[in-house]
């Protein structure tokens, strides 16, 4: 793959994603918020986070592993495709019997039941689609998938707007409507990516190779531990509210959390997308022994200056921008935000160093981390939950992934001999020391509406971070692929 093709294959990834997934979050998910009311979305909230607990078992780690295999080993398309659809559906079942089981011991009952089923199986609709996208992205096919990846978003922003805003319906819009819609959005999804792979890859019939389907769990059951550690670190806040709170505030707190965590997450996207480009490169730059540094490097430089203008902008702008998307839980919802939004740095570093371990194959130390990360996280919500509430979970969140990258940091530097010195910290440094006090002062000194003054400081933080040397037009050149 050429340089320029490259680098125009990720700006895709960030448009499209930018373009879709903001209106989708910011737009379409807190209109369905505010619809149905912070208990019921607190309730569908809860339960999403507890799906997703149990994606291990769903997903047992053949997705990464499938993308850092198939990115070294193309011609390993063909063979490994029949079994691994065949594997995928017994997982499905799999999760199903394990999160019922698990579902029933804790209480849940009645709405929270019919909720479960079919939010578990949008999340394994979710874990299919995930695995043909690491097929397709695993053959460097970044465009296809950059459209691959807006799609379900794009589906459903057209099948909840019309329920929100389309006046089809003459009953207020239900939480279950907005769990029918995703259903929807990710077979349609699924069947086009299917599509693509086949082009790809010859697939006569499904084929049962119960040796396939051992050797590959026992391959990827380092992968299926990472998922199951940080997907609990990073989601288990909301059931730990929902289950340790009083029944008649529990939903409730649930529900506030969820408004400060959407907008947060709505955010950590942006990293997770560098971690789609970077994880099928990095595997096969360190399989062929090629230097990450630069890579490293420059991808440091744009999430820093991402996660921290994005930081210090919705801190000093918290009530206004709550008040934008929640105008009836705004003083909950800010007290929340404004201690869980400082987690978007440490998880924006996360998807970089996290990402370059696991394309090393460091996951025993990666496991390490994310058991540390549990503990920390679950120590922190039963201390901090009975007496904070909402607040506590976010306390705890930002704790446990600060301690995260900060180890995950220390490994890449120790396991890959990643050199401390190329990373431009001066830079940052004054590129801080620039953008707070600035920052702080402008509403006192824009005499504008919220949006402009948002959208000045935006075109700020990019400005400084030319001026700083931060952003570096030459430096996308270090993503550069040969053939």
């Amino acid at each position: 793959m050429k340089q320029k093709d490259f680098v125009f294959n990720l700006c895709l990834l960030i448009f499209l994603n930018l373009l879709v997934k903001p209106f989708w979050m910011l737009g379409v998910d807190v209109g369905v918020q505010n619809s149905v009311g912070a208990e019921s979305y607190g309730i569908y909230f809860s339960i999403f986070n507890f799906t997703m607990l149990f994606n291990m078992v769903l997903d047992m780690g053949t997705t990464n592993f499938n993308n850092r295999n198939i990115a070294r080993n193309t011609q390993l398309l063909d063979k490994h495709l029949s079994s691994y659809i065949i594997l995928r559906l017994l997982l499905g079942v799999a999760y199903f019997v394990v999160i019922y089981a698990v579902a029933l011991l804790i209480g849940y009952r009645g709405i929270q039941l019919k909720l479960l089923f079919w939010i578990a199986l949008n999340q394994f609709l979710s874990a299919f689609l995930l695995y043909l996208r690491s097929n397709i992205s695993a053959l460097l096919m970044f465009k296809t998938d950059s459209v691959i990846s807006v799609t379900d978003r794009l589906l459903m922003i057209l099948f909840c707007g019309l329920l929100l805003w389309g006046n089809v319906t003459e009953k207020p819009f239900q939480i279950e409507w907005f769990v029918w819609c995703q259903t929807a959005a990710y077979l349609i999804t699924i069947a086009i990516a299917l599509t693509i792979v086949l082009r790809k890859a010859s697939l006569r019939r499904l084929h049962w190779n119960t040796a396939f389907f051992l050797v590959i769990i026992k391959k990827s059951l380092p992968y299926a531990l990472i998922t199951l550690l940080m997907a609990s670190y990073y989601r288990i806040d909301s059931v730990l509210l929902e289950r340790l709170l009083p029944r008649d505030i529990a939903a409730t707190q649930a529900g506030i959390y969820a408004t400060a965590f959407r907008l947060l997450d709505a955010l950590v996207m942006i990293a997770y997308l560098f971690s789609v480009i970077l994880l099928p490169l990095f595997s096969k730059m360190l399989k062929q022994k090629e230097n990450v540094v630069p890579v490293v490097r420059t991808s440091f430089s744009f999430l820093f200056l991402f996660s921290v203008s994005a930081v210090v902008i919705l801190y000093v702008y918290r009530e206004p921008i709550i008040r934008l998307f929640y105008p009836d839980v705004v003083e909950s919802s800010v007290a929340v935000f404004r201690l869980i939004i400082f987690g978007l740095i440490p998880i924006s570093m996360n998807y970089l160093f996290g990402t370059l371990l696991t394309a090393n194959g460091s996951m025993k130390q990666l496991n390490v981390t994310a058991a540390i990360g549990i503990a920390i996280n679950v120590t922190v919500n039963l201390l901090l939950i009975p007496r904070m509430l909402a607040c506590g979970s976010a306390v705890a969140s930002f704790c446990t992934q600060f301690t995260v990258s900060v180890l995950q940091f220390i490994l890449a530097w120790r396991i890959i001999g990643f050199p401390l010195s190329s990373l431009p910290w001066l830079r940052c440094l004054i590129f801080l020391a620039v953008l707070i006090p600035v920052t702080a002062f402008a509403p006192t000194v824009l005499h504008l509406s919220v949006v402009w003054q948002l959208i000045l400081l935006t075109a700020f933080a990019l400005a400084l971070g030319f001026a700083t040397g931060l952003l570096n037009l030459k430096g996308v050149k270090d993503f550069g692929v040969s053939n």
